[in-house]
């Protein structure tokens, strides 16, 4: 070997180990997901039919919503812990009111209105009275869900009008409407965090709050509308879930706010803010949905699931953790 190609080599080898260390991390999501639709394929060939497709994007739908909220938070360098509990009301307010006759544009009006009123004071807890996203949402939480059972004295509202429950289980041609509701949020939701100065707002808030200020940016009002964004989109979900399952239940969406945090942060969006995408976290949301199904074709029980979720979560966050290191 002579000196020049020995002097080469190294850097180049060192080119190629950065090269593939920033594909694992940018693809490394989807090349996941890819590795498991293959293996559950292999080891049911139910897995790959268009109609448990349908069923596992109609079930992401709704963990997708909620994650896209939570998308918006987590690169403020927030958390919204509430977002279940306020999709429970949520799904409650418009259900009753669709029950009682009151019209589609009322009952989800309602419903999404109490997801933006919740959200607007998580917003201002956090923004203006300093209260730390975790303290303020878990707190919101137990309100939220002790309304829930309030509302309609810890009672289901069903006998749902055709017109509400279309919402939910209707259809646009071929493809569901909460799948469709979904990529409409998503393509929004895309849009203005790439091209609008609200979404590098968002972006400068979480990168570095104190430079944020600095540079003119009401970063109050920046953190009080993504927490309103999160409601909205809690909201939302809320209606398409009492819409789908015909009946609106007061212990609706327990837990859902794990799914959306693990979504989210196993989609590459850094829990310490700034550092994101709403691309990443539809990936991570139907990684959920894929386990979520395929432990369920291969009849593993509810409770080696809520396990294997917990173990993903910690995962995730630990690979956050040592990004951010490196």
């Amino acid at each position: 070997m002579t000196n020049l190609q020995a002097a080469s080599s190294p850097p180049l080898l060192g080119r190629r180990a950065l090269d593939l260390r920033s594909l694992r991390e940018r693809y490394g999501v989807v090349i996941a997901l890819i590795a498991l639709c293959a293996a559950l394929a292999l080891a049911n060939p139910h897995f790959m039919t268009w109609g448990n497709w349908a069923d596992i994007l109609r079930q992401t739908s709704i963990n997708g919503i909620l994650a896209i909220g939570m998308t918006c938070v987590v690169l403020t360098a927030g958390i919204d812990l509430s977002v279940g509990a306020i999709l429970a009301l949520a799904g409650m307010v418009g259900a009753w009111l669709a029950a009682d006759g009151q019209g589609l544009a009322v009952s989800v009006g309602a419903g999404l209105g109490v997801g933006m009123l919740l959200g607007g004071i998580n917003g201002l807890l956090v923004a203006w009275f300093a209260v730390p996203p975790f303290v303020a949402t878990l707190g919101m939480l137990s309100a939220a869900r002790g309304l829930t059972y309030i509302y309609n004295d810890g009672m289901p509202v069903s006998e749902l009008p055709d017109g509400f429950l279309a919402i939910g289980a209707g259809q646009l041609g071929p493809v569901p409407m909460p799948i469709v509701i979904f990529a409409v949020a998503v393509a929004v939701f895309a849009f203005v965090l790439r091209y609008t100065v609200y979404g590098r707002y968002i972006y400068a808030v979480g990168g570095n709050l104190r430079s944020a200020k600095t540079s003119g940016i009401n970063t109050r009002a920046i953190v009080l509308l993504v927490y309103v964004v999160s409601g909205l989109l809690a909201g939302l979900a809320g209606i398409l879930l009492a819409s789908r399952t015909t009946a609106a239940l007061p212990q609706a969406g327990v837990s859902y706010e794990l799914d959306a945090i693990a979504a989210v942060v196993i989609g590459g969006t850094s829990l310490s803010g700034g550092t994101g995408s709403l691309g990443g976290t539809v990936v991570g949301a139907l990684l959920i949905g894929v386990i979520n199904n395929g432990l369920n074709l291969l009849g593993v029980s509810s409770y080696y699931q809520q396990l294997i979720k917990g173990v993903i979560i910690v995962g995730a966050v630990l690979l956050d953790s040592s990004r951010r290191r490196a």
